[in-house]
């Protein structure tokens, strides 16, 4: 028993190999690599110094705010606005299912500068929703849509969404319909069932699409630079210019890594606090 045992983990390690050397090769080591210009100051001598620098300028922790205040208010835009979405996939009939699908999907197969862009025409002081509510008289000047945190939001929901609303409904197709009905003979009214069955059951696809949502967020660099412009500045931009136009490459990979330690923090912390409280059977099913 033992031998055969033996026999299937080499076998498995063997069929891993080629994966665990392509991640090791391509992310693993560059990423090291990478820690390590994080650790040198302009001499290239071992120095903590790009990190006190971030943590005792101001700037940098303005930024590292704005940068979690815009992904947790897209988590929450994307939460809002994908649940509805999915709650009808999942009561929907399964050509009509197939439908929202390719609908929610289909916008991806643009590349997200072109989506970006048509959000440029669309939220301008001069686009289609300035100009409508103008003409309509319901406002004296344009609103101001573009280039602040608000039309980051709006570019990251629209790029995100479709994240939330794949794991909501994943988790939404494996309740067992005879729940709705156990909870309708026993006198639950629709609102009661959705919160007493609906709800806690979805939590496992909820908790996946905010992670995947919040740290896609974290990591955007296209949809800040081009939906907020010089405004607003986020981790990602600021790690860009640092490398690539200040070749300040010690404190661009120091602010890189230390996007990457609050991301894993707050996903971290998000998870755990949702898995030991209430609903904690819902993850061990």
């Amino acid at each position: 028993m033992s031998e055969g045992r033996s026999r299937l983990t080499r076998n498995a390690t063997l069929l891993l190999a080629p994966g665990l050397a392509v991640v090791m090769g391509v992310f693993i080591l560059p990423m090291l690599y990478i820690l390590m210009f994080s650790f040198q100051d302009k001499q290239e001598h071992f120095s903590f110094g790009n990190y006190l620098l971030f943590f005792q300028d101001p700037y940098y922790i303005q930024v590292l705010w704005r940068t979690i205040k815009v992904s947790l208010l897209t988590v929450l835009a994307c939460l809002v606005l994908g649940f509805p979405v999915a709650l009808y996939m999942a009561q929907a009939s399964g050509r009509m299912r197939g439908i929202v699908t390719f609908l929610i999907i289909s916008p991806h197969l643009v590349s997200v500068v072109i989506r970006n862009f048509g959000w440029v025409i669309i939220l301008g002081d001069k686009g289609w929703i300035n100009n409508t509510l103008l003409q309509l008289g319901l406002i004296d000047k344009p609103l101001k849509l573009l280039y602040n945190e608000l039309g980051v939001i709006i570019g990251l929901t629209d790029s995100l969404m479709v994240y939330m609303i794949l794991a909501i409904a994943t988790s939404l197709y494996q309740i067992d319909g005879s729940l709705y009905k156990a909870a309708g003979i026993l006198g639950a009214s629709r609102l009661r069932t959705f919160f007493s069955v609906t709800l806690p059951l979805t939590l496992p696809g909820m908790v996946a699409g905010t992670t995947l949502v919040f740290s896609l967020s974290m990591s955007a660099f296209v949809t800040p630079a081009l939906m907020g412009g010089t405004s607003v500045k986020v981790l990602p931009v600021i790690a860009y210019e640092k490398i690539m136009t200040q070749l300040d490459w010690s404190l661009g990979a120091a602010i890189a890594f230390l996007l990457l330690a609050s991301t894993i923090a707050l996903v971290s912390l998000f998870t755990r606090l949702i898995e030991t409280k209430r609903y904690k059977e819902v993850f061990n099913s």
